[in-house]
């Protein structure tokens, strides 16, 4: 059964590059945001077990999601993708509860590495 895997970022071409360094043949159904409104739509709406999340995003970043899915108490693994790569930023979302976090730009091999890591592939 497809894993519900939510890809928020407020860039067109990071949730491209994103998608293309999925694993091959990871049996995913992807759900595309494009800040953290909709991001937490499609959390709310049971498409998200697993998240990929910018942080820097209009509307809702992604301190705030994390934040809402921590108050909500749902469920879904998060995966951090940002640029910001400040260790600030990294202890901050570790302790609003994402798994782990990959600095953009992501390739195939790191994101492979971090998804084994955590027995998620």
């Amino acid at each position: 059964m497809a894993i519900p895997l939510l890809i928020c970022d407020d860039s067109n071409m990071a949730r491209k590059q994103v998608t293309r360094s999925l694993p091959d043949g990871w049996d995913v159904a992807i759900t595309y945001a494009a800040n953290g409104v909709e991001g937490m739509e499609a959390v709310r709406a049971g498409k998200a077990e697993m998240v990929f999340l910018d942080l820097t995003m209009p509307e809702m970043d992604g301190y705030e999601v994390l934040e809402h899915i921590r108050q909500e108490k749902h469920k879904s693994i998060i995966i951090v993708i940002s640029g910001d790569i400040q260790p600030e930023a990294r202890d901050r979302v570790m302790a609003l509860g994402a798994l782990d976090f990959i600095k953009k730009p992501i390739n195939k091999e790191k994101l492979a590495e971090v998804l084994h890591r955590y027995g998620l592939i």
